[in-house]
């Protein structure tokens, strides 16, 4: 497959007219569009800008790369556009991109266009290349080149694999010159092993890789490049290699393996320093001048990624690496009490399908590992694999003596940190008894402080505040509980998914968990489910206000909304935050406080309209959701201006550009 079967000349522009980097984006996606590329322009644009808030797509020497990888895209495609002017693109080496590409890849297993886009991001390392392309003139040139181009790599792979095949038979025939490197004998024993990875895995995982392999044959040093692109690893590093290598660099914008480096000088760098700083990390590599890795511990400070997470950043991943093990055995364990409850009121308690089910789910099953697990996954969050086994223990211990879901936060924040401790205490021992420190050290002496603290402090202390939550949660009024319900539904739209969804839907399950009231949960569910299902609505109530795409869109919401995924709503979100985001807050509080005002309890914590019929009032639900539903499609629909007033205020808006 060559890579201008995905650059479609249709779709190309000579002569970019945005000046700002969002108008540029703007401008390609309009390309796609209008030439059936994409289906979900909203959605596509949504990823593209969430790709550029990791890093800059704009790579440096002119030219950017913003890609996506979605399900809105129909077929795999590169925009090329061209800028005479430039555009301020935030580029990693603060110069205007005058070259842009943008990669729209869609979901599935079509491996054939990643590796052809794989392709297209090699070539873009070489400056001469570059050079010719802001040469050319039309869509034309721009195909030619690029088929020339790939045909003179193709046939320099070919010579490659052919000599590469005879220093093999060389190497064979003669055995004491294996492993030399011939034209630089000061580096004969440099090798270097390397990672490379982006979040989409489409462009700079590659661009990394092919910078890497210039630079270290300029500098004649063997080096072994494995990338972690859309396709999964390729080229995957053996263990020999690893053992062999003087250094590891890992160019890095996402998680890849890193146990296997235990021990090796490893540079940790995001993957645009792979791309731009090549030199600079194969021979801090190569001379082992780099942090030596622990895989139990943490690497030193040069081999952690740029940008230091804040302390609320971290706190909300540590909680929410608890919150998604967890939930699970919330789901499934909730959903099977709730089902033994409708039997019940069929059958009777005694009944041994009710008794099975609650056995299964209960607190004989499921719901006995809600804290344990909880508190142990935060902890591993915090102080990896060593913390995981106290922080289970902890959370045992604060399930055990009633200090619940509070308790069981304390305990896995705790035992992180007294891991994270220990490190530090026993930093000093001889290297001889590093060994002991995961499989003696860590598990007896961290479960000994985070047990002895839970015991003394902790447990007594959330018990005590656990007893005092439920009793003013058992005796609110009307008033005040209708007045929770409207903060809980409301703070389920307000970032659709992000850290106020969680923290609603966290204490909603903290209450659960302890009470086994599901009256929160009634609050937050219908909250969760009205954004996709008003977006549904307005578009179908007011389709002259939206695209065809939107409303397609709109339709999918409906299944979202009633399936509890507010996530469904975002595209249109951010799209326009101001008129969705305020007319989905107003819909979900009434919803949710329209949940307390009639007492509803909903004892599953997951599922939207499939466990409704679990619910003590379950038409009284429905009705409220639909309220809330209603009330936002309506101030969303009315608030919204007709698509031709839109289109409109858009070309203003570029004209005065």
């Amino acid at each position: 497959m060559r890579i201008t079967d995905l650059m479609i000349k249709q779709t190309m522009i000579m002569d970019l007219k945005a000046t700002t980097k969002e108008a540029a984006i703007d401008e390609l996606i309009a390309s796609l569009a209008a030439n059936g590329r994409i289906n979900d322009p909203v959605l596509f644009k949504q990823m593209i800008l969430k790709r550029e808030e990791e890093s800059s797509t704009g790579i440096g020497g002119g030219i950017a790369m913003p890609h996506a990888k979605t399900k809105a895209v129909n077929e795999a495609t590169v925009v090329f556009a061209k800028s005479a002017g430039g555009v301020d693109f935030e580029s990693l080496d603060g110069e205007p991109a005058h070259l842009f590409f943008m990669i729209a890849a869609p979901e599935g297993a079509a491996n054939t266009h990643l590796r052809t886009l794989a392709a297209l991001s090699r070539l873009l390392i070489d400056v001469e290349f570059i050079d010719q392309l802001k040469n050319t003139k039309t869509p034309d040139d721009v195909t030619a080149l690029f088929d020339a181009k790939q045909e003179e790599q193709e046939a320099a792979k070919k010579a490659e694999e052919e000599k590469a095949k005879q220093e093999e038979k060389a190497k064979a025939e003669q055995p004491a010159a294996s492993g030399m490197i011939v034209g630089n004998p000061s580096n004969m024993e440099a090798f270097v092993v390397a990672v490379t990875a982006c979040p989409t895995g489409i462009a700079h995982t590659f661009m990394a890789e092919d910078a890497l392999k210039k630079k270290a044959k300029e500098m004649g040093i063997n080096i072994r490049v494995e990338t972690n692109g859309s396709e999964g690893a390729k080229n995957v590093l053996t263990p020999d290699e690893i053992r062999r290598a003087s250094g590891v660099i890992v160019a890095a914008d996402k998680q890849v393996e890193m146990a296997r480096f235990d021990g090796k000088p490893l540079l940790q760098r995001p993957v645009s320093d792979g791309i731009r700083k090549p030199e600079e990390l194969i021979s801090k590599a190569a001379a082992g001048d780099a942090p030596i890795y622990r895989s139990q511990g943490k690497a030193a400070s040069d081999a952690a990624p740029a940008g230091k997470p804040s302390v609320g950043s971290k706190i909300y991943k540590d909680l929410m690496n608890g919150i998604s093990h967890m939930l699970p055995f919330v789901v499934g364990g909730g959903i099977l009490l709730a089902i033994s409850f409708l039997f019940e009121q069929i059958a009777s308690v005694d009944n041994p399908i009710v008794k099975l089910l609650q056995t299964i789910g209960g607190g004989d099953g499921a719901f006995h590992f809600l804290i344990p697990i909880l508190a142990g996954f935060i902890a591993m969050s915090i102080g990896d694999r060593p913390a995981l086994m106290p922080g289970i223990v902890g959370g045992f211990m604060a399930a055990s003596s009633n200090a619940g879901f509070l308790g069981g936060l304390a305990a896995g924040f705790l035992a992180g940190y007294v891991v994270l401790g220990l490190r530090k205490v026993f930093a000093g021992i001889p290297k001889t008894l590093d060994g002991l420190k995961p499989i003696l050290l860590y598990p007896v002496f961290g479960l000994l402080v985070t047990g002895a603290i839970m015991y003394y402090l902790f447990d007594p202390f959330f018990s005590w505040i656990n007893t005092g939550l439920i009793e003013v949660l058992n005796n609110l009024g009307t008033g005040n509980a209708v007045l929770l319900g409207l903060v809980l539904g409301g703070m389920m739209a307000i970032d659709m998914g992000g850290p106020f969804n969680k923290a609603a839907y966290t204490f909603a399950i903290g209450v659960f968990t302890s009470t086994g009231d599901g009256a929160m949960m009634a609050a937050v569910m219908a909250g969760g489910m009205v954004p996709p299902l008003a977006i549904a609505l307005a578009t179908t109530l007011f389709k002259n206000k939206f695209t065809e795409d939107e409303r397609k869109s709109g339709i999918t919401n409906y299944v979202l909304g009633l399936s509890f995924i507010t996530e469904g709503a975002i595209p249109f979100a951010a799209a326009d935050p101001m008129r969705v985001l305020t007319s989905c807050i107003l819909g979900s509080a009434v919803a949710g406080g329209l949940t307390q005002f009639w007492k509803i309890n909903i004892p599953a914590p997951h599922g939207g309209i499939f466990v409704a019929a679990l619910a003590n009032h379950a038409l009284l639900f429905l009705l409220a959701v639909a309220i809330g539903a209603v009330i936002s499609a309506l101030v969303f629909g009315v608030w919204k201006k007709p698509l031709v007033e839109n289109q409109v205020e858009v070309n203003a808006k570029r004209s005065l550009v």
